[in-house]
């Protein structure tokens, strides 16, 4: 009994330091649901030079979706014109970050690492772009003809992208109401499992896992990193869900660079987005869309661990700092109110869909 309640007290630890961000990243998807429209990016998107993957990569960095929720968004910007590299590009930078996930990384991790970690999926995702347009089959076109149900993502709702945004001329009115919905209603029963999962995951980290564990077996970067890209890879976590793991990882011992080749990894990719890539845009694309998410993760990850370094910081010692502004009784009231959101959001989805509230996604072959 007293290992399940400091597993217990550990995970609302993480929840209550996560609630206010958690919060805020919401609103802001919200803010980008009712007023974006991504009619608008996908016409810069054409072609097979450098702008349109850059661009790509810009647009998917604030977009709240993991990586199976993407692949239908990727393939309604490919059927308004987006080029092969662009969509690969926005299939790789959408899941790896986004507005819900950078203010939990503030909270959980450092500001280093919140600027780290959109930087790197920036990165990545050009890389892939760039070489998607130079080795990627020409004659190969996007799939996009018919849909499959895929068994295993997260994104039940419809992705606030190309497919899920307001597109249509509505009033302001309208329009937040629909922001408000999407944010507080439709996102945490999206997300909101995932989360919980990884919190508790997070918690079960820090209480059981030994102080030193990773300075007596992950002291070397050169196991390290390669072995979180092999946890990283088939594993489904999103880039919200990922962050607690990453930061408990941390608190543990493991170096920021092994944790950020966690945090690229883990939400861009996972078996069931590997085998929807693969149908989408072709077997050389998939391997393109792996090769580059790896190297680049491995390399960033090196990076990364050279910038604290430099900067003589300890990744362990500023984790979870900057969560400490707010008032303990603020977080507390922000933790009751993202559990009472998460729980009716989940609960209604729940009774919607008849048992399965979060159980599929669709996919584009």
């Amino acid at each position: 009994m007293q290992i399940v309640l400091g597993i217990l007290t550990e995970t609302w630890h993480i929840f209550q330091q996560s609630a206010v961000y958690m919060l805020f990243g919401f609103f802001v998807a919200g803010i980008l649901y009712a007023f974006v429209k991504t009619e608008k990016i996908a016409k810069y998107l054409g072609g097979a030079t450098l702008r349109p993957v850059v661009l790509a990569a810009l647009a998917g960095i604030p977009l709240p979706l993991c990586s199976c929720g993407v692949v239908p968004a990727a393939a309604a910007l490919k059927k308004q014109g987006a080029g092969k590299g662009a969509t690969l590009s926005f299939m790789i930078s959408t899941p790896e970050t986004g507005v819900d996930s950078i203010p939990i990384t503030y909270a959980l991790l450092d500001p280093i690492m919140t600027v780290i970690r959109p930087v790197a999926a920036f990165i990545t995702a050009t890389v892939a772009g760039i070489i998607e347009n130079v080795y990627g089959r020409k004659d190969d076109p996007i799939r996009t003809d018919r849909m499959e149900p895929v068994i295993g993502g997260c994104c039940c709702q419809s992705p606030p992208g190309p497919t899920g945004m307001l597109t249509e001329r509505v009033s302001l009115r309208d329009k937040t109401a629909a922001g408000i919905k999407y944010a507080f209603v439709e996102l945490p029963s999206d997300i909101g499992p995932w989360f919980i999962l990884g919190v508790f995951l997070a918690g079960l980290i820090s209480y059981l896992v030994p102080e030193r564990f990773a300075d007596a077996y992950l002291a070397n970067p050169l196991v390290a990193m390669p072995l979180m890209l092999i946890v990283g890879v088939p594993m489904y976590v999103c880039a919200t869900s990922s962050t607690p793991i990453a930061a408990a990882l941390i608190l543990k011992g493991l170096s920021p660079g092994a944790a950020l080749v966690f945090l690229l990894a883990g939400p861009a990719t996972n078996m069931a987005s590997l085998t929807m890539v693969s149908q989408l845009m072709g077997k050389r694309s998939l391997a393109i869309y792996l090769a580059a998410i790896s190297s680049c993760a491995l390399a960033l990850g090196f990076l990364t661990d050279l910038v604290y370094s430099n900067l003589g910081i300890s990744a362990r010692a500023v984790a979870g700092q900057a969560a400490e502004i707010f008032p303990v009784s603020v977080e507390i009231a922000a933790a009751v109110l993202l559990a009472g959101l998460i729980g009716y959001s989940v609960f209604k989805g729940f009774r919607k869909s008849g048992g399965c509230a979060c159980s599929s996604a669709a996919t584009v072959v």
